[in-house]
């Protein structure tokens, strides 16, 4: 019906029906944009583990991490992207209801929002080679 296209196929893989067989698309594009709306990377602990590479943003430590508020919420500070990072039991206690700028204590990178693409590339485990160039994922 000429409603999308076949850009990329997957190698040994057919589509049959009762009287047809044909390629497996691996990329199609479509004759007609539809809009999709954003996804947006749900708030939690492990997505916040998740996009700090489970290491602590203070030290570098690897185990007996949390989550740390950089804006303590005993001064105003809220839980958001910007505001949350993980942190070990040992800086998260050391910083204690300081800002890192107060407990001298420089984050080694500034937290952000994680782009649901990115967030995909780097959780997703293994991804078809044919998506790479459609996912910016060179």
């Amino acid at each position: 019906m000429d409603k999308a296209e076949i850009v990329s196929i997957a190698k040994d893989k057919i589509v049959r029906s009762a009287h047809t067989t044909m390629d497996f698309p691996s990329v199609i594009r479509l004759a007609h944009f539809i809009r999709v709306p954003f996804k947006k990377v749900i708030l939690s602990r492990k997505n916040i583990l998740r996009r700090d590479g489970h290491t602590c943003q203070y030290c570098g430590a690897r185990t007996g991490l949390t989550v740390d508020h950089i804006h303590p919420k005993s001064r105003g500070g809220e839980d958001s992207w910007e505001n949350l990072v993980t942190a070990c039991l040992r800086c998260n206690n050391k910083k204690g209801s300081m800002t890192p700028d107060d407990a001298r204590m420089p984050l080694t990178k500034k937290p952000v929002r994680p782009n649901h693409v990115i967030f995909l590339r780097q959780y997703v485990g293994r991804v078809d080679k044919n998506w790479e160039p459609y996912l910016f994922m060179h």
